[in-house]
């Protein structure tokens, strides 16, 4: 479950995480481009299967950064 009641600390450790989350995926995608040339399409698969994980994860936590509130 999502916290909605985060503090400033909370807050800026989600944001934090969030920009490190984000480092990573770009990082992952320079990686797979750099392989393509390869072939080595085992390799590439793992680095896209774990890119997807850390786009879910992302999403995950800006939910918790932004939670939708119906009114």
């Amino acid at each position: 479950m999502i916290r909605t009641d985060l503090g400033g600390s909370d807050r800026a450790e989600l944001e934090r995480r969030l920009a490190e989350l984000r480092g990573e995926h770009r990082d992952l995608d320079q990686a797979i481009e750099a392989l393509l040339p390869s072939g080595n399409q085992v390799r590439i698969q793992r680095l896209k299967k774990r890119k997807l994980a850390l786009r879910d994860h992302i999403a995950h936590l800006q939910a918790g950064l932004h939670p939708d509130i119906i009114a």
